[in-house]
């Protein structure tokens, strides 16, 4: 996969090892550099998560922010897309440019409102059949990261 318009994926507070190893190896997949922000519910270097991640941890761009504010400024350029279920815009609405870093939530608390309320026009979610609530943290960065692979034409 070329690397012209690739964009990053973001996890806040991930909670669960296999899911960020899940992310890790996609991102590996993709040439997406993987940004961790704040409190991990797993120790980064510990058994879970690098059997969750294999070898792919060391393939990846990683990127380590210990807040939010730490992780803003590191990423003041690009756009960032947050990942909802409580907003109307869809993912398919979104027409994604190089460098766009696309932002998840924790399994358990997703971003919260202190996150959304900041950008709301940056709020996006992922279309789902009526009545069900959400997909779980890594089929949902992988759809959203192959979403924009798509646009960009990334190949």
């Amino acid at each position: 996969m070329k690397e012209r318009g690739r964009v990053s994926v973001a996890l806040y507070e991930p909670e669960i090892a296999g899911n960020a190893g899940a992310v890790a190896r996609m991102c590996a997949a993709t040439g997406s550099p993987l940004h961790l922000i704040g409190r991990l519910g797993f120790q980064l270097r510990g058994p879970a998560a690098r059997r969750a991640g294999m070898d792919y941890w060391e393939r990846v761009e990683l990127h380590r922010h210990a807040t939010w504010d730490a992780f803003s400024a590191a990423t003041s350029g690009p756009r960032r897309w947050l990942f909802t279920t409580t907003t109307d815009r869809s993912l398919w609405e979104i027409a994604f440019e190089p460098g766009d870093v696309l932002v998840f939530g924790s399994e358990s608390r997703g971003l919260g409102p202190h996150l959304l309320g900041r950008h709301p026009e940056r709020t996006v979610r992922i279309p789902m059949a009526e009545g069900e609530r959400s997909l779980n943290l890594a089929m949902a960065a992988a759809v959203a990261t192959y979403e924009a692979a798509r646009q960009l034409s990334l190949r």
